[in-house]
């Protein structure tokens, strides 16, 4: 028989080793109240920003704008106006699109610049020229008409000068004259001249368009009416 070994005695009491025991924790989920908030007020924000722009998108109205540069008195052309998209402001008066036929033809009563809005106030009452009138255009040197004061409707005096040379009538007797009515103002070139449509009695034009022709013809223009 084979022998056996006699068994190990195992420690009593305090002697005895116990194998340490590893347990993980429970994770505790926190709630992110401040991620939460913030997801809040940034969909708060999006559906603001969202009907301000449907609300602005519906307040917005076509209206008349100025395609290209045009001076004082010129005829307007379709070239000359275009159709912009502005929001609608109390403050703001221009002329709707709808209004671009019935604006083209029109004199303006002032210089246009291009980008800006046409408003009914840029525009001359009217041509300036009357079934029974003609119109005469007239080259204005500088000193020969009140500088930057003509405007399209303004009543005129087209004044004959005496040709170079004369000598002035030494009586008072007045020079002639003729009542006319500005139709249109050029800009002024660089000698500072300028061209003056002026409307005039028929049985009148061929006479204006004489002195004009030879260089002698002076402007007064009369008070405006208040």
């Amino acid at each position: 028989m084979e022998a056996t070994a006699p068994p190990v005695p195992r420690p009593a009491g305090s002697e005895r080793s116990e194998l340490p025991i590893t347990t993980t924790a429970p994770v505790r989920r926190e709630r992110r109240w401040s991620v939460v908030a913030l997801c809040i007020v940034l969909a708060v924000i999006c559906a603001l920003t969202a009907a301000w722009a449907v609300n602005s998108a519906s307040n917005r109205t076509q209206v008349l704008a100025v395609a290209r540069d045009v001076p004082a008195g010129q005829a307007l052309t379709a070239g000359d106006v275009t159709v912009a998209e502005v929001s609608a402001d109390a403050a703001l008066s221009p002329l709707p699109a709808a209004q671009k036929d019935s604006v083209v033809g029109q004199r303006t009563a002032v210089d246009l610049r291009q980008g800006g809005l046409l408003l009914a106030s840029q525009l001359a009452p009217g041509s300036g020229l009357g079934d029974d009138q003609e119109q005469v255009g007239v080259q204005v040197r500088r000193g020969m008409a009140p500088a930057g004061t003509l405007a399209p409707g303004d009543k005129i005096k087209a004044v004959t000068t005496p040709a170079q040379g004369d000598d002035l009538p030494e009586d008072d007797t007045a020079p002639q004259s003729m009542p006319a009515t500005v139709v249109s103002v050029s800009r002024p070139d660089a000698s500072g001249t300028v061209v003056v449509n002026l409307a005039v009695a028929r049985d009148q034009g061929a006479f204006l368009a004489t002195r004009a022709a030879l260089g002698r013809v002076a402007i007064v223009r009369e008070p405006r009416s208040r």
